[in-house]
């Protein structure tokens, strides 16, 4: 199975490192998803190993890495002119390299040249063709991408907010689009995710550089290193590297591998309930003052479906919105409060309604029995008993929807027991002021 093989590869990096299973897996899930991954930590984390650990067990996969400075140019990242498309009569060397019948050509005289036979007319019948192509193609100046980040699939920036000025409008268009400009003309480039890592997130206030915020957002997911805290931990990676098997490849996919697990990860369903939630947790988020743009939040479901692929889900439960945690933040501070917003929702997320829910009802019920005990209104009983059926029908309406999203046979009952407490609330009233109870349904119908 796929699910097994991409485990295989995340148990064979975690191997490797050690307390790094939240970073190995956000690796899996920016692949699976096509995003993009920031890893912030101090030096000596690790946080380039584990990149490079399981950017080398994916087979069949065009690299590129470049440690950034304020030094780095464009050409280093996309490519130098090819100055053999600005010499006239010149072929550029990519119209060559992509020219079948001229690359078989190539073969076939080295193949002669290495066993000694003669070429024969070969290298006029190459010099005619190249001739040919460039009476095609000369004078278009054109960019040699080979080896470049117009040609990776994975692409490694170090230090990725050193880039300077120049580098940055081209790295954003890549990031964010997947394209690149050669000459004055744009390209698809085939980038399945680009991984960045940095010390240091820039200081967005200062004017200088705010402009690398928009590369900071286009920066999807997130994850934070620290130190390894557990000495059996820090043991164990000593004892591996001592015994020389420090970076062994154990495991390892192909790049075709991977487009099949990105198939199967899009096809994972999304229930309305687990949209909902979603939703819900955007507004706790904004409520506590967490900004989540909506482009942010309408692009979240594809990280979800990857987590119930790796989970082996049939489709998007609560809990698999815990994956959420390396999406919604933006400052380091608010990771705690996100974190914890996630585990309250998702972990039980009915449990989480049904307690609001509950809690409605109780200062219904607290506001009823005040009004219902000022004697001096001999109808205040029966006023406030109104207001009270009003709004624990509305509450009603709000345990048909738990009832309705509950699956698991503990969910059911949580919703049992909500309706109960609302009926226990609603007959107490009644008696109260000595009015015949009503089931709630029945208050519903006639409303």
């Amino acid at each position: 199975m796929l699910r097994d093989k991409m485990l295989a590869v995340m148990a064979d990096v975690n191997a490797q490192v050690a307390e790094r299973e939240e970073l190995v897996e956000a690796i899996a899930i920016a692949l699976l998803t096509r995003k993009n991954l920031f890893i912030l930590g101090a030096p000596g984390q690790a946080k380039s190993f584990a990149i490079n650990q399981f950017r080398a067990r994916i087979t069949g996969a065009r690299q590129f890495e470049r440690l950034l400075s304020k030094q780095t140019d464009e050409e280093q990242l996309f490519g130098r002119i090819d100055l053999s498309s600005l010499i006239p009569g010149g072929v550029p060397q990519a119209v060559l390299d992509k020219d079948p019948r001229y690359q078989e050509m190539c073969r076939s005289l080295k193949a002669h040249l290495e066993s000694g036979k003669d070429c024969g007319d070969l290298p006029e019948q190459m010099e005619r063709h190249r001739k040919a192509l460039s009476a095609l193609y000369s004078g278009e100046p054109q960019v040699n991408t080979a080896g470049k980040l117009p040609e990776a699939d994975i692409c490694f920036l170090d230090e990725i907010f050193k880039c300077n000025d120049g580098v940055l409008n081209s790295l954003l268009t890549a990031l964010n689009e997947r394209k690149y400009t050669n000459e004055g003309r744009t390209y698809p480039i085939p980038t399945i995710s680009f991984f960045a890592a940095s010390n240091e997130i820039p200081n967005f206030s200062d004017t200088q550089e705010k402009i690398l915020e928009a590369l900071y957002d286009r920066l999807e997911l997130k994850v934070v290193t620290e130190e390894i805290a557990q000495r059996e931990n820090r043991m164990a990676v000593l004892k591996n590297k001592q015994a020389g098997g420090h970076g062994v490849v154990s495991a390892n996919i192909t790049l075709d591998d991977l487009t099949a697990m990105q198939r199967e990860v899009a096809a994972i369903p999304v229930p309305d309930a687990v949209n909902d939630l979603a939703d819900d947790l955007l507004c706790v988020l904004r409520k506590d003052g967490i900004r989540v743009s909506d482009r942010k939040y309408l692009n979240y479901y594809p990280l979800a479906q990857a987590k119930a692929w790796l989970e082996d889900h049939q489709q998007v439960e609560p809990q698999d919105l815990l994956i959420l945690k390396h999406y919604l933040w933006k400052k380091p501070a608010d990771r705690s409060k996100v974190a914890s917003v996630l585990e309250r929702m998702c972990i039980n997320p009915l449990q989480d309604k049904v307690d609001n829910i509950r809690a409605m009802a109780a200062e219904a019920k607290e506001d009823f029995d005040a009004a219902a005990a000022d004697a001096e209104k001999p109808t205040a009983g029966s006023r406030a008993l109104i207001k009270l059926r009003g709004e624990l029908v509305r509450l009603y309406h709000m345990q048909k929807e738990v009832e309705a999203a509950a699956q698991t046979d503990a969910e059911k009952a949580l919703a049992a027991q909500l309706l109960s407490d609302l009926e226990d609330v609603s007959r107490k009233a009644h008696e109260t002021v000595g009015f015949t109870y009503a089931p709630l349904p029945q208050l519903d119908a006639l409303q």
